[in-house]
């Protein structure tokens, strides 16, 4: 009986090898079933969603206002009529703490998007087109790349005019760190494309007449992200953190802007005698970064090939 006979014949089971085309497989499935296995994503994903709710419902978690002060009541211990005491002047510190993660949470989440942004065309186009385009751009890349984060940022923020509005003062630190943080992200993603870049499907699609956009957006793109995706996530915690240092030095966000580096900067003061003023918002910071750590490091093991 041909092969033939034996696929069409009622009963009789096809060849092994016509069964062995499973179903496809992409790297982000690959992925997030890696990640549903790993305990620290789920431990960092429920953190940064509650800190998410803080800074987009702090109504939820306090009603009070944290601009309301009772000079009364400055520097009142924890659990003297508030859970976590007031400050020196009298702002009550676990409102403080709720509402202050909006402006830390803005700020590292458009500067993450912003580097990624601006980083990744600048390192495609660096390493798509090469030649005296990649040689430009990296050397443009590498005068910023000399320049400290916190120095240039703070020679940035003070030389823009003041202002008290919120958004504007946001901006502001979200800007310098911009500026001064693009160029490693488009060294990462045009290393990643000068790696892609050779694969005989990226030749292929170009020699069958496909645009450059259409190469880098299908091909190239896709395969070159991955490390970029990690990065910026990890990356996003570090932001929080330089935010809360600049904020901490007096020129980062100010006032009517509520932060963590502005209320752990007010509480040095007191700190031999109410250390409770530096201690809260300071642990607010700290598990902020660290939940955006933990979330880089379950991304990374997952997306790293060696690990499956």
């Amino acid at each position: 009986m041909t092969e033939a006979a034996i696929t069409e014949a009622p009963g009789v089971a096809p060849p092994d090898d016509a069964g062995d085309a499973g179903p496809a497989r992409s790297l982000a499935g690959d992925a997030w079933r890696a990640m549903r296995r790993n305990p620290l994503f789920w431990i960092s994903s429920v953190m940064i969603l509650v800190f998410v709710l803080m800074a987009v419902f702090p109504s939820l978690f306090t009603s009070t206002d944290p601009t309301e002060a009772i000079l009364q009541e400055s520097r009142a211990l924890p659990g003297q009529g508030t859970w976590f005491g007031r400050d020196i002047q009298g702002y009550d510190i676990y409102a403080r703490c709720i509402y202050g993660a909006r402006a830390s949470i803005l700020v590292g989440l458009f500067t993450t998007l912003g580097t990624v942004l601006l980083g990744g065309t600048i390192g495609i186009i660096a390493g798509y087109a090469g030649g005296i385009v990649d040689t430009l751009l990296s050397r443009l890349g590498d005068i910023f790349f000399a320049i400290p984060l916190l120095l240039g940022a703070i020679i940035f923020l003070v030389s823009l005019p003041p202002t008290n509005n919120y958004l504007f003062i946001v901006l502001k630190v979200v800007g310098a760190l911009v500026v001064l943080g693009w160029p490693s992200m488009a060294r990462l993603m045009r290393s990643s494309v000068i790696q892609v870049k050779p694969n005989d499907y990226v030749q292929a699609a170009r020699a069958l007449g496909a645009s450059p956009f259409r190469v880098v957006r299908s091909h190239i793109l896709p395969n070159a992200v991955a490390p970029m995706i990690v990065v910026a996530t990890i990356n996003l915690g570090a932001y929080i953190s330089a935010e809360a240092t600049l904020s901490f030095l007096g020129i980062g966000l100010q006032q009517p802007a509520i932060s963590w580096g502005i209320d752990i900067s007010s509480a040095i003061v007191g700190l031999r005698t109410t250390p409770h003023m530096l201690f809260f918002p300071s642990l607010f910071l700290s598990l902020a970064v660290l939940a955006f750590i933990m979330l880089g490091d379950a991304v990374r093991d997952a997306l790293d090939p060696k690990n499956r």
